[in-house]
């Protein structure tokens, strides 16, 4: 969840900052309600206020990038903030068999493009490690399936607390890692199965090869830029300092139009969009990797299709939080638009879903694996425990439709692919990919 990319948007034009002092501070967007009281001093809003100080109101986009990945004071950086202790949990640590369903969908995807001799499973933002532990664990129980298949595994996290967790969950160091900060891989190890690892702080850096990626949770904390429309056209929303209170932070429009405006559709039909230029360039990356080498994506998220309008939230203690309050001590994160997911695919490869994690985790076979693990257990707590996080993952009120799977893949792995490039159409084929459709073997 925490991978830090680069962005493509410049910044404002010296004409824009020039005319902040008397006209950014007269249109504001929106405004938090917090009594002073409530709205501690965090170091991270010492330094932005510093920031905005010297160079004028800043994007939503460049406060989410400081508040989460800013190397000294980041909200990911230097804390562990998943679990019932954190300020958020996530589906591998509701229940194990989350990851053994993807594990699943992975290996039924490697059977289906023809048993492959060595692939890489590659998981951005791997939060504790818990889920690709589940994966690879399922890989060894299918072992005499994987068994003449050389598989490494690549993660991508630029957090220093979250990579060490996720070392020793996966490796529990029974192997002494190789360390070196200065190099792309930053770290090495053996999991405990005996599978090489590597850590990197950029997709850009792991080996091109035949590879699945895996994106949980990942792009909903990319840096998004926010835009309402206006009757002299689209305007980009800021983050200013409060005229009134000089310790408070506020939403206030630009004067004329931004750069990022060019990533808006002219076709827009909603009054308020966000868009994520970052998620775009990594989906560039993975469509382009997966149309060269094979492989395929599987990306899990909150999000929509191209409907939502304002999404940008925060999280602290399992509670929602204003953004804007206390940066740096709570998630700050934005629904995925998956129509714009697919638009950056640009048909090099095809693109199937989004679809409910209810209807996907269904087609995969959760109830089966759910009756196998409650027939093999004794313990009522155990049990009960199984029951919970299986309402958890499926009912429609909590995760069931609040998340959505989508996938993409070389169109030579879909019958007729060859013939339909646009990946607006790939939807019809569907039928053919594991959990877009019920899991049959190949």
């Amino acid at each position: 969840m925490s991978v830090l990319v680069r962005s493509g948007v410049g910044p404002l034009c010296a004409v824009a900052r020039a005319a902040i002092p008397s006209i950014w501070r007269g249109k504001y967007f929106s405004s938090g309600n917090e009594p002073a009281e409530n709205n501690p001093v965090t170091p991270m809003l010492r330094h932005l206020i510093y920031k905005i100080k010297s160079t004028g109101p800043i994007t939503v986009a460049e406060y989410m990038k400081e508040v989460l990945t800013n190397p000294a004071k980041g909200y990911y950086v230097y804390r562990d903030m998943l679990g019932e202790q954190g300020d958020f949990i996530t589906s591998p640590e509701i229940s194990q068999i989350f990851g053994e369903l993807l594990g699943i969908w992975f290996i039924s995807e490697w059977m289906a493009t023809g048993k492959s001799t060595a692939f890489q499973l590659v998981e951005l933002g791997p939060g504790r490690g818990t889920l690709v532990g589940d994966i690879l664990r399922v890989f060894t129980q299918l072992g005499s399936v994987l068994k003449n298949c050389d598989i490494s595994v690549h993660l991508v996290e630029v957090s220093q607390k979250l990579s060490e967790i996720q070392a020793l969950t996966l490796t529990e160091e029974k192997v002494p890692l190789e360390r070196n900060a200065g190099s792309p891989v930053y770290m090495k190890g053996v999991t405990k199965s005996g599978i090489p690892i590597s850590w990197y702080r950029h997709l850009h850096d792991v080996p091109k090869g035949y590879s699945f990626y895996l994106a949980h949770e990942f792009f909903d904390v990319l840096p998004v830029h926010k835009f309402q429309k206006t009757p002299q056209g689209w305007r980009e929303v800021f983050i200013d300092i409060d005229p009134q209170v000089s310790d408070k932070l506020r939403f206030v429009l630009a004067p004329s139009a931004t750069p990022a405006e060019a990533f808006i559709q002219h076709d827009e039909t909603r009054d308020h969009v966000e868009v994520c230029p970052d998620a775009g360039v990594i989906i560039e990356e993975l469509s382009q990797r997966i149309a060269l080498t094979g492989g395929a994506a599987l990306v899990a998220d909150y999000g929509h299709d191209g409907t939502k309008t304002d999404t940008f939230r925060g999280f602290c203690g399992h509670k929602l939080h204003d953004v804007l309050i206390a940066p740096g001590t709570a998630d700050l994160t934005a629904d995925v638009d998956f129509s714009y997911l697919r638009r950056m695919a640009q048909g090099k490869v095809a693109s199937l879903g989004p679809i409910k994690q209810h209807t996907f985790l269904k087609n995969m076979g959760i109830d089966v694996r759910l009756k196998v693990l409650l027939d093999k257990s004794n313990e009522p707590s155990v049990r009960q425990q199984l029951l919970q996080g299986y309402d958890m993952l499926m009912n429609p009120k909590k995760m069931g439709e609040r998340f959505n799977f989508f996938a993409l893949l070389p169109h030579e792995r879909l019958e007729g692919g060859r013939h339909q490039r646009n990946a607006r159409q790939s939807k019809p084929f569907a039928s053919l990919v594991a959990g877009f459709s019920e899991l049959a073997w190949q």
